[in-house]
């Protein structure tokens, strides 16, 4: 099997293997992880100078798991491949190919091909679902390696970047470590739980949707037999077949719907459950959660997916964080999605209580003047309303990163205490055209720094700049524009979304946009 990034499946056998080949010497390690993706203790990271723990072994390159003896508590564990620290600095990892043993037979091989300089990637996923156990290809990388890696689940490194830590660096979980690399597939973390209800949920909208097709098509075909003769297509026996047919197909979409029904409200009682439990930043805007005091998320909830013609559920959708990946609101007009930037903002500020948060903000159009009022503690420096002072100010964050990677190639890199955040609005327009250039050397380093960047504009994905294109192929497109369908990435059912919205009552939006 082939895997594409986001992919899951069973495993049937009682062990698992799992190796990796590049064209450079790679470093094969494995984190045995709970429920928040973050080890429970120091033994939990296997690597080539602790090469065991319950269930899982490492020799010779290659991780093996016995499922029955991992850890009871253990929700996951994360395979991941790294740059050999012994062999000759190099731009990243190139293409890895991952391979998966499961009861001694290869079963699944997923091809990873960074495209930012990541060093580190998970590869695999091996998972709990309920008492089974299953398998996802991850494909999430880190730019700052396994110094970034590590503690983003608990692992407290304090080796250099460069080097694989030794056994006595190696300390218990470090809360609120959060991943900083870039993130091509958003299945990992915190954010898991979301994401397996997304993906039950894209299942059962696909065999809904399957089962309509092949209703129709056979309903097509058979009454389409029952008139094929002129002599007998009005004869009793015609009619009949008919209505046989029709009954078939109601009895067919009817059991599609019921099992389709069936799933949905038990994914609604899932989500329900869920968000009074998650973070902040990942829960609906009526959690508790937001009465309580901040806790860590490495993900912000960004809106609710649906589909009317399937029924009441939405489905939260979220990403991760830092957005090294960023976020384009599409819009003609900056003032009209102020409230969907206000609920990122919010979002955001609350995603990493270990780490101070400042914002650099573009607003040329002064349409954020009145949002970005409370959020005066955490900017950085005055929000840019001259076009004359856009390349300056992109230009310093630019400036940080490439000291921060000079950092990570020099062997001192030390992971960001900051978590930035870029809001640059009303783009293109009053940018100059290395201005895309400076954002996406963002793109690329921008996790050495801690930074998610946020873009309002209009889609410049045609534009005829390839700079500006390019930056706005790079980027998460949000679309403000109804029935602007996207499309999950297992089936490729169409959703539709809607954006969370800062909430209109002064008293409410004020507590949301509190500044600790």
């Amino acid at each position: 099997m082939q895997l594409k990034a986001g992919q899951n499946f069973p495993l049937t056998g009682d062990t698992v293997r799992f190796s990796a080949k590049a064209g450079a010497a790679l470093d094969i390690s494995a984190l045995v992880v709970a429920e928040d993706l973050r080890v429970i203790e120091a033994a939990d990271f296997v690597f080539y100078n602790q090469p065991a723990t319950p269930g899982v072994t490492l020799f010779e390159g290659e991780v093996t798991i016995d499922l029955a003896r991992v850890r009871a508590e253990a929700k996951a564990v994360l395979l991941v491949a790294s740059a050999d620290p012994a062999a000759p600095p190099a731009a990243g990892l190139g293409s890895v190919a991952a391979s998966l043993f499961d009861n001694g037979s290869v079963t699944a091989e997923f091809v990873i091909t960074p495209t930012a300089g990541e060093t580190a990637l998970i590869c695999l996923e091996v998972y709990r679902r309920g008492a089974e156990w299953k398998a996802r290809a991850v494909g999430q990388g880190y730019a700052g390696g396994l110094a970034v890696l590590l503690p983003a689940h608990g692992v407290e490194v304090d080796e250099p970047a460069h080097a694989t830590p030794a056994r006595d660096t190696i300390a218990g979980p470090r809360p609120g470590a959060h991943p900083t690399g870039p993130a091509p597939v958003e299945v990992a973390h915190g954010l898991e739980r979301l994401w397996m209800i997304f993906e039950d949920a894209a299942r059962s909208a696909a065999a809904l949707i399957s089962a309509r097709d092949y209703a129709a098509k056979r309903l097509d075909t058979e009454l389409s037999a029952a008139v094929a003769d002129p002599a007998t297509r009005n004869g009793p026996a015609a009619i009949a077949a008919r209505r046989e047919a029709q009954r078939r197909n109601d009895e067919l979409i009817a059991t599609a719907e019921s099992n389709h029904r069936r799933d949905a409200e038990h994914l609604m009682r899932e989500i329900a459950d869920a968000d009074r439990k998650l973070p902040p930043a990942l829960a609906s805007w009526t959690s508790p959660a937001w009465d309580g005091p901040p806790a860590p998320s490495d993900g912000i909830r960004l809106g609710e997916l649906y589909a009317i013609e399937r029924g009441p559920l939405r489905v939260p959708y979220c990403v991760p964080v830092p957005l090294t990946r960023p976020l384009w609101i599409d819009t003609e007009s900056s003032a009209a999605v102020v409230p969907v930037v206000g609920a990122l903002l919010a979002r955001l500020l609350v995603a990493d209580a270990s780490r101070r948060t400042r914002m650099d903000v573009i607003d040329l159009s002064g349409a954020f003047a009145g949002l970005l009022t409370p959020l005066a503690p955490v900017l950085n420096g005055s929000v840019v309303t001259d076009h004359a002072d856009i390349s300056p100010r992109l230009q310093a964050l630019a400036d940080a990163a490439e000291l921060a990677e000079m950092a990570y190639t020099s062997g001192n890199f030390v992971p960001p205490d900051v978590h930035r955040v870029l809001l640059a609005a009303d783009f293109p327009h009053g940018y100059q055209a290395s201005d895309a250039l400076r954002i996406g050397s963002l793109i690329t380093r921008g996790d050495l720094i801690g930074l998610s960047i946020v873009i309002v504009g209009s889609d410049e994905s045609e534009s005829d700049d390839s700079s500006v294109a390019m930056l706005s192929q790079s980027c998460r497109h949000l679309p403000t524009v109804e029935d602007t369908p996207l499309f999950d990435p297992w089936t490729a059912s169409a959703w539709q979304l809607e954006l969370d919205l800062l909430p209109r009552d002064p008293a409410h939006r004020a507590r949301l946009l509190r500044v600790e």
